[in-house]
């Protein structure tokens, strides 16, 4: 293993202004040009003109690029067109950006001179750098229930002016839109919503990540409301203040690096000792779905319902045929009116109109928006059987010779099912959540703060909420305690056991200077740490807004069941019409034996009975909730296993991997290189040797002696024996460093980065799993192949540039293969975005699990084969939801339809096509839930991991 560097230089260049009738000299520093002969600036203009002063940048799709001389003609291409600052061309995304003086230039213009170089060229974006005043806002979204809902309101987000794009998750019941905030705001994104029929609630915007708000605990008068304002806008760090009075709320931005909501809350309880408070005070849209308040609405509804359908039921299906109840129910009141079904008429009237209203607001609200749901089904369902049934009770009013049955029972007990139904879905949906919960319930609701003195003693400690902690503070951890904040210990050791946010069971040493995670358990001793990271840039905080993230994106296979609910429910009920017209004119035509139409009913009432229970047998609930609830499922089970994954498209795309590109350093090494093995060529004490090597390393910055290797390098020739040790100390993937005292070589050192432990078991297991393992690294071949034979990988690419990374990713993606990149680095970043999938090392760098698309929070190996697993079960899942769905649609239409009727006269009676709908919804729920009990694959349960000690 060799060290490897390479300089890059810049090119000076002196420029001369006049300025006063003085001369300034400025150094610029510039890339050297790729085609020095081509003018910057138009030549004819000056360069300090003014039109020149204005620079845009444009971003193109280029299609037909196979390489970097078709790159290097692009540039060329384009740098020839006058007014063109820069032009920068990326064969691996297919990308050119350009930056340009839009006065002597335009965007065209630029896409006309890359199509005249003989490629297809689309604008992407003009002017990117206005991506950075794009704002987030998530929003909560009430009254959703299938795809077609969840559509609709995306739909209508992305027509308002000004924002770029909106996704909406059925499952989480949220919004997220990305907007110009120069253009439009999130209150007109809540009208937006509002417009289309469902509620909507403020969960965040961009600009709240540095706000606190505050409730007021007692009303106020102006003045002292405008009082308490201005002692808070008098605070350092405080930009910023807005009160609701209405609300009794403040809300305050603020530097959270010189202030916080603790001195807030402070101030105003000074500002009048003893008769105003605040208190932290959440918007309604925050925090996770209220499923508890849903949840007590349906049962509650479903109980009033029941109620009501039991009487109607028993007076439909059972009283009728009890002799002497009989007789009574069938006593005529008017003409051929019966007290029977005056009863059920009455029974079901509230159960109808008043506890099935949810039902018709929301069919309304459907319609209006010119699309249609499930509330349009067993509206239309319901409101078919009670009319007809109240028709044929107004007929036997009137009419003594009229002779019909109601179906009063049908649309009562179809809205108990479809609520009983609604009620153990929101329960079933809830717990797909969990994960999240229980992520934020790690945070201590308390936490310790100490004060000190100028020489840092303790001098009192009080008990605060751990919302209030601020940057800086410092806080103490007893034994047993949760750690309430992300920090660095100032005082004390202890073990923390980290397990519940990294999956480590063991617990980690602690000891001054050493860094601690929020919602860690402190194992024993007693630790004082120092607030680093708070409230949402805390590591929890990020792991929950990571996952949430994850929840929200949509995979790939979503779209297919955003497809179907476009044209299901005018389908279902075109479906529903025909049956009742094929078979009321086959009743009339006589194509069936009268015998096959029940006693109590006519032709008519019993094609209505087929038609009724066509339109509430389906179901597109079950398929718009068969990939969003495995995929938050399986992104929550993966988070309480270290394996952070960002979205359904990560999920989908790894379950497909069948090679895996390993980086070296730092991947399927641990990063930290140690000495493994000295040798000496004279006699000498191994102490005083490293006494000697030690005082010479003292102020070197590299980790491998840089000086001590350059200048051990000009002795090799002075000893045969020495070259002779090199060689094969580099040959063992080691690198081998040459000391020499007083002008003699006197020995070798090695040291060697050292393989992780499960390294190879791992690279074994993906074998048999089919997944191709290689090893792409920058270092040498000798040190590549030594570890490379280590671990089991055969195939390997040494001494490749990051842009070497990336290029072999997209050959192997173009040789049809699924490329998953597992790394740590900067230098890792380009594959990790070129990879289908890229797996980031937890240990790695900030911008390597920034470009990933699953973060391995343990750092270690055996997650990469957990991440792939998981994802193949998350999959399988998401398949057997989509059979169910499918194929209850596909056998329940056709049975409700009458398809078993000729042969074996089996009819589906409508409350029961409805008890099968609603428990559709339900099976797919439950089915998504299985996955919370997912374990990783056995094989890694069997192996017997070690531990390297790196002192």
């Amino acid at each position: 293993m060799s060290s490897r560097f390479i300089s890059l230089s810049c090119l000076g260049k002196l420029k001369h202004r006049e300025n006063g009738g003085e001369q300034e000299s400025l150094v610029v520093l510039v890339p050297p040009p790729h085609y020095p002969s081509m003018p910057r600036y138009p030549i004819e203009s000056p360069v300090d003109s003014s039109p020149l002063l204005e620079i845009r940048k444009a971003l193109f799709k280029v299609l037909g690029m196979q390489c970097s001389a078709c790159a290097a003609s692009i540039e060329k291409a384009v740098k020839r067109l006058e007014g063109i600052e820069d032009a920068t061309v990326d064969v691996i995304h297919c990308k050119a950006q350009v930056v340009y003086h839009p006065s002597f230039v335009n965007e065209e213009s630029i896409r006309e001179a890359i199509e005249d170089a003989g490629f297809e060229a689309t604008l992407i974006e003009d002017d990117i750098d206005e991506r950075s005043a794009i704002t987030v806002c998530r929003l909560r979204i009430k009254g959703m229930t299938c795809t077609s809902c969840s559509s609709t309101v995306e739909s209508a987000l992305e027509k308002v002016q000004g924002v770029k794009k909106a996704v909406v998750a059925l499952a989480t019941e949220e919004a997220e839109i990305r907007y110009d905030p120069k253009q439009v705001n999130y209150k007109q994104l809540i009208d937006a919503v509002d417009d289309t029929g469902f509620e909507a609630l403020l969960i965040s915007t961009g600009e709240d990540r540095n706000k606190v708000h505050l409730k007021l605990e007692r009303t106020l008068s102006d003045r002292e409301i405008r009082v308490i304002q201005q002692s808070l806008q008098a605070l350092p760090g405080v930009e910023d203040t807005e009160v609701d009075v209405q609300l009794e709320n403040i809300t305050v931005s603020y530097n959270p690096d010189l202030t916080g909501p603790r001195t807030f809350i402070d101030v105003i309880g000074e500002t009048y000792p003893g008769r105003c408070k605040a208190t932290l005070f959440q918007p309604g849209g925050l925090g996770g779905p209220d499923r508890s308040e849903e949840i007590k609405q349906y049962y509650k509804s479903f109980l009033w319902s029941l109620a009501f359908t039991v009487p109607v039921f028993l007076l439909a299906m059972v009283f009728m045929y009890t002799p002497g109840i009989k007789r009574g129910l069938e006593l005529r009141l008017v003409n051929m009116l019966m007290l029977g079904a005056l009863l059920r008429w009455i029974l079901s009237t509230p159960v109808q109109f008043i506890i099935g209203w949810r039902f018709y607001t929301g069919a309304y609200k459907a319609l209006r928006r010119g699309s249609a749901n499930m509330d349009v089904l067993i509206a239309l369902g319901t409101n078919v059987a009670y009319f007809y049934s109240v028709y044929t009770v107004l007929r036997a009013a009137t009419d003594n010779s009229f002779k019909g049955t109601d179906f009063f029972e049908t649309s009562a007990m179809l809205i108990s099912f479809i609520l009983l139904g609604k009620y153990l879905e929101v329960l079933a949906k809830g717990k797909t959540s969990e994960a999240i919960a229980k992520l934020m319930d790690l945070a201590p609701d308390t936490a310790t703060l100490l004060t000190l003195d100028s020489h840092g003693n303790v001098v009192s400690e009080r008990t605060i909420s751990s919302q209030l902690i601020q940057r800086n503070d410092i806080i103490k951890i007893l034994p047993g305690e949760k750690v309430s904040a992300d920090g660095l210990v100032v005082w004390g050791q202890s073990h923390v056991n980290e397990s519940m946010i990294t999956g480590e069971a063991r617990p980690v040493a602690k000891r001054i200077g050493e860094e601690v995670i929020g919602g860690t358990v402190n194992e024993n001793g007693v630790l004082h740490i120092r607030a680093t990271h708070v409230g949402s840039e805390s590591a929890l905080s990020q792991i929950v807004r990571l996952v949430e993230a994850a929840q929200m994106a949509k995979a790939p296979v979503q779209k297919f069941a955003d497809k179907i609910s476009k044209f299901f429910v005018p389908l279902v009920i075109v479906i529903s019409f025909t049956t009742w017209l094929a078979w009321f004119v086959a009743g009339k035509i006589g194509s069936y034996p009268k015998s096959w139409i029940p006693s109590s009913m006519d032709e008519f009432e019993l094609a209505l009975q087929f038609g009724i229970s066509v339109m509430v047998i389906a179901c597109p609930c079950a398929l718009g909730l068969a990939t969003p609830t495995a995929v938050m499922v399986g992104t929550g089970v993966g988070a309480t296993q270290g394996v952070l994954i960002k979205g359904g498209k990560a999920l989908e795309s790894a379950h497909k991997v069948d090679c895996i590109i390993f980086d070296k350093t730092g991947t399927l090494t641990i990063g930290k290189p140690i000495v493994i093995n000295t040798k000496f060529m004279k006699n000498m004490v191994l102490h005083d040797f490293y006494e000697i090597v030690a005082a010479a390393e003292a102020n070197s910055e590299h980790p491998l002696a840089k000086a001590v290797v350059e200048y051990a390098k000009s002795l090799r020739g002075e000893s045969s024996e020495a070259s002779r040790l090199q060689e094969e100390v580099e040959g063992m993937a080691r690198t081998g460093i040459l000391v020499s005292i007083n002008g003699e070589l006197v020995g070798i050192i090695s040291i060697s980065d050292p393989v992780k432990p499960e390294a190879r078991d791992v690279v074994s297991i993906l074998k048999s799993m089919k997944i191709k393992s290689i090893m792409v690294t920058g270092d040498n071949w000798g040190t590549a192949n030594a570890i490379a034979k280590e671990v089991g990988i055969e195939t390997v690419m040494a001494e490749t540039l990051p842009e070497g990374k990336a290029v072999k990713v997209k050959e192997l993606q173009e040789s049809g293969m699924t490329v998953a990149m597992v790394g740590d680095g900067i230098n890792d970043s380009p594959a990790l975005v070129a990879a289908d999938v890229g797996m980031a090392i937890g240990a790695g760098t900030d911008i390597a699990i920034e470009a990933a698309d699953i973060v391995l929070m343990r750092s270690n190996l055996e997650d990469v084969i957990t991440a792939i697993d998981l994802s193949r079960s998350t999959f399988r899942r998401i398949r057997l939801n989509y059979l169910w769905a499918l194929g209850y649609n596909v056998m329940g239409i056709p049975i409700a339809a009458g398809l078993l009727f000729p042969f074996i006269r089996f009819r589906l009676p409508p409350w029961i096509a409805g008890a099968a709908m609603a428990a559709s919804s339900v099976s797919v729920v439950c089915c998504s839930l299985l996955l919370r009990y997912y374990k990783r694959p056995r094989k890694l349960d069997l192996l017997q991991m070690q531990t390297v000690r790196i002192q």
